[in-house]
């Protein structure tokens, strides 16, 4: 076991080439609060409340979360924000990285510690009253995820938008109905999406007799691995060709690509899983990469 002393050593080693954040990340990654706040303090004492400074403490917040430490939650998300709305009294909220990621996690901590204590009707007013106010900044799509988990279930499914798309003949949602349907929200980039993909495909196989269909959003992010900033035409060949080398069991997935699809689902998080009934509503929804056993599990549910 480390002791105190030696798990600091290992932090402030960390620190030489690594920033604040992950240096409180580390901390809370061994249940370590005291030693992330060490961090904090020593850091703002040297730096300041900077930017890079509240997207660090804002890990406080998301770690007292995953802890079911509810007021304590509470607590580091105000400060959180506070700070945050302190900043942006001298810049706007996208001027930089940190910020947006700071005070997106604050209204995302706020949000579920409402729900997770049965307050679902507050913790729908404070993302609604946060999209009227951040709705055209970075963080609409962590705002409208964090919405869609407390009330997306049991809705029709908004339908989906296609400026252009890849893949099988894109069917609406409305023509669907009568068939369960994964939309499985990815990108070209990301990592955990291309582990999701064989465990996809796999069901899909296992539940094409009960009708099951997936269909893959995906949207331009203006870069690919090659190109900073790449054309929309590059950006598509680029797409493709990950979808081809990646995606090889689903190739026949239809791909609309569109921003508005992700807006609209808060598909913040890739892979984002949406399962719809046959009556085409949400039945289960989630930001994230899931096990093969769990997601059968859903899609069992859709398909009886």
């Amino acid at each position: 076991m480390l002791n105190r002393s030696f798990l600091s050593v290992l932090l402030l080693s960390a620190s030489a080439w690594a920033g604040i954040v992950t240096d409180v990340r580390t901390a809370l990654a061994q249940n370590n609060f005291s030693a992330a706040e060490a961090e904090l303090n020593s850091y703002r004492s040297q730096q300041g409340v900077n930017a890079e400074y509240l997207e660090a403490y804002s890990w406080l917040g998301r770690a007292a979360l995953d802890r079911g430490q509810y007021d304590q939650a509470a607590a580091y998300a105000k400060q959180t924000k506070t700070l945050v709305l302190e900043q942006l009294k001298r810049r706007p909220l996208d001027a930089e990285p940190h910020l947006p990621i700071a005070l997106g996690a604050a209204f995302e901590v706020q949000s579920q510690v409402l729900a997770a204590q049965g307050q679902r009707t507050q913790a729908i007013a404070v993302l609604q009253a946060a999209l009227r106010t951040y709705g055209n900044t970075s963080i609409h799509d962590r705002l409208q995820k964090n919405l869609n988990l407390i009330t997306f279930q049991g809705k029709l499914a908004p339908a989906l938008k296609s400026d252009q798309s890849l893949g099988g003949t894109l069917p609406t949602l409305a023509q669907l109905k009568g068939s369960p349907v994964l939309l499985f929200f990815w990108a070209h980039w990301c990592g955990d999406c291309k582990a999701e993909a064989p465990i996809i495909t796999q069901l899909r196989s296992e539940y094409a007799a009960k009708g099951l269909k997936v269909i893959g959003p995906t949207r331009f992010y203006g870069y690919t691995a090659q190109v900073e900033h790449a054309a929309p035409a590059d950006e598509l060949s680029y797409i493709d060709a990950v979808r081809r080398h990646f995606y090889s069991g689903l190739l026949d997935m239809p791909v609309p690509i569109s921003t508005q699809n992700f807006l609209v689902y808060g598909a913040s998080t890739t892979p984002t899983l949406v399962l719809l009934d046959r009556a085409g509503k949400v039945a289960w929804y989630h930001p994230g990469a899931v096990s093969y056993g769990e997601l059968r599990g859903e899609v069992e549910k859709v398909v009886r």
